[in-house]
């Protein structure tokens, strides 16, 4: 599991490691990108590294089980106070994420940064250079 501290911008919990692990052994490297859009915008899409094309507005967040995790800077406004947490459900997946045809999917949740954790919290990078 990959270690967390309190204000990294985004963590997972041990089933959605478990399920990247299982994933990337399969699959190799693995990227995750959260849309934000109105249909599936707190479920995270999951393709091998490299399958999906970032733009120049895309801003990664960290890493979680060694996948980068990506938004573009639109989506970034909403979420900049917050801890994405990924994790896992029981739902049909949808689109193209690689999670789909186990009968899960991820999906993201949040959690407030306090005042203390929101100081010198660096921002993300660009996604172009993960």
């Amino acid at each position: 599991m990959t270690a967390t501290t309190p204000t990294d911008r985004v963590i997972a919990t041990p089933e959605a490691v478990a399920l990247l692990d299982r994933l990337a052994a399969k699959h190799g490297p693995l990227m995750l990108h959260l849309s934000g859009g109105c249909c599936d915008g707190s479920a995270p899409l999951c393709l091998p590294k490299g399958e999906f094309r970032m733009g120049g507005r895309d801003l990664c967040l960290g890493t979680v089980a060694g996948a980068p995790f990506c938004m573009s800077d639109d989506t970034f406004q909403w979420w900049r106070n917050t801890q994405v947490i990924l994790d896992v459900i029981q739902a049909r997946g949808g689109g193209f994420s690689i999670e789909a045809p186990d009968g899960v999917r991820f999906t993201a949740r949040a959690r407030l940064f306090t005042d203390e954790e929101l100081t010198g919290l660096p921002d993300p990078q660009p996604a172009e250079t993960v």
